[in-house]
């Protein structure tokens, strides 16, 4: 019988696997075929269309980034140094109720998505206004996307009619559903303060009848437990319990100020969690118990929320600060150790999306998300163990190659499918135009939704 003759190949590099014995290859040898891992081996002499060479770099599982906002790199630097509701109420939602339209939001989302791939991110979910344009241009990108419909009770820049949202909402699923995997459609309700019960209520009906994810931010800013229990009598976990929105297709973002039995129902109801610690650290939004989390068996993966609050999407900039900051919050060095960290950025992150079975390890039958880091470097030499190299020593710009379903998106950091000198032009012309507005306008026309 002839030897199966595959789509690509790489060779010539130690492979971190991801998988649940987390082995290790060296000198790798993957065969991918119809965008799937077909063969993961060592020393293996396999025919190919193309053959990549890693060129004795480490290959592991592309980084899952659970959650940003994409479009909000036209906002990247404009309003620093805030505390969480000044920056919400008197800068990012006037700004995104002036300036956010369908064009911005794909040029956005296309720089960040170059952003991306740049630093090895080879799946996001997102989660925004006009997140039909979003999802276009990560199909249009060749990345992977768990794409979700933002809502909120006030006017949002796409959906001014609050009534007119969940017939949208619809459509929005029967247009992305087909595009599974490559785009996952869900729903985002942006938080308990901003969201109405009914809407809370409502949307998660909706996504249980449509089989689909339900993200919320929870608990970002210790303000929103005064501000939720004096609404509605209720502390903001037990409030979303109370109304039944929480369950094992719940992704739960932030959760900087959960209780040890906020955590305890996490766990009994499977709710799933998306800690973003860059975000939560420059806005001193507080800390979440990831370990505690962790060791009750909650589903935790790593995000960098939007650049307005980052700055920067780099997913290894995100895997090295959680690694420290648990460890000097608790004064234990044994804490969110590089593999466990890893994990979060990648098989972890998975099972938050729900795409566990899909990606997040390098195993045969799995989607080809694969990317490649270049050693050949000081700050990379020498390599003892690969997870803590990973971790706490290499940078997004090491990442040399990205290849998502078996296409290869970025190589020799050159990106396949971007434009990218036009991405940076568009948004540069953005940012000309929201600079050249006025900004004592926007500074004083606060959306003020987060007021007790």
């Amino acid at each position: 019988m002839p030897s199966p003759h595959f789509d690509l190949v790489i060779t010539g590099g130690t492979l971190v696997t991801m998988s649940a014995k987390m082995e290790i290859v060296e000198n790798a040898v993957i065969g991918i075929a119809d965008g799937r891992i077909a063969r993961v081996g060592s020393h293996l002499s396999l025919s190919a269309d193309r053959v990549i060479d890693a060129g004795g770099g480490l290959i592991l599982p592309g980084l899952i980034n659970t959650h940003t906002h994409l479009p909000m790199v036209c906002f990247r630097g404009l309003a620093d140094d805030l505390p969480l509701m000044a920056w919400l109420n008197h800068h990012i939602f006037p700004m995104e109720a002036r300036f956010v339209n369908r064009q911005m939001a794909y040029d956005g989302a296309l720089l960040a998505i170059a952003e991306m791939i740049l630093s090895g991110t080879t799946t996001c979910c997102d989660g925004y206004f006009f997140e039909n344009q979003i999802a276009q241009a990560a199909l249009d990108c060749g990345m992977r996307a768990v794409a979700a419909q933002g809502f909120a009770d006030f006017a949002t820049p796409d959906h001014p009619q609050y009534e007119k949202m969940m017939a949208a909402a619809e459509r929005f699923v029967e247009r992305w559903l087909p595009h599974a995997p490559m785009i996952t459609p869900a729903f985002f309700c942006h938080s308990p303060y901003t969201c109405s019960p009914r809407t809370l209520v409502n949307v998660k009906a909706a996504a249980r009848e449509a089989g689909i994810l339900y993200l919320t931010h929870l608990l970002e800013n210790r303000d929103e437990i005064g501000m939720i229990e004096k609404r509605y009598g209720r502390k903001p976990v037990q409030h979303l319990h109370h109304l039944g929105v929480l369950d094992d297709r719940t992704v739960a973002v932030h959760c900087n100020w959960t209780t040890p039995e906020d955590i305890e129902l996490f766990a009994d109801l499977g709710v799933r969690v998306s800690h973003n610690p860059s975000s939560s650290m420059k806005l001193a939004a507080g800390i979440a118990p990831v370990p505690l989390m962790l060791e009750k068996g909650i589903a935790v993966g790593l995000g960098t929320d939007g650049a307005a609050s980052n700055n920067d999407l780099d997913m290894f900039q995100e895997m090295d600060l959680s690694a420290k900051l648990h460890k000097a919050t608790l004064l234990d060095p044994t804490v969110m150790s590089a593999e466990t960290v890893l994990k979060m950025a990648t098989i972890d992150g998975a099972r938050v999306l729900g795409l566990d079975r899909l990606i997040g390890s390098i195993e045969a039958g799995k989607q080809a998300d694969i990317i490649i880091l270049d050693l050949n470097q000081p700050h990379l030499t020498p390599l003892y163990n690969p997870y803590s190299q990973i971790v706490y020593a290499a940078r997004g710009a090491d990442v040399k190659a990205s290849i998502i379903g078996g296409k290869p998106v970025m190589e020799n950091r050159r990106l396949l499918t971007i434009d990218l000198q036009d991405a940076m032009r568009n948004v540069g012309e953005i940012a000309a135009h929201i600079q050249a507005e006025n900004q004592s306008t926007i500074r004083t026309s606060p959306v003020d939704v987060m007021t007790p």
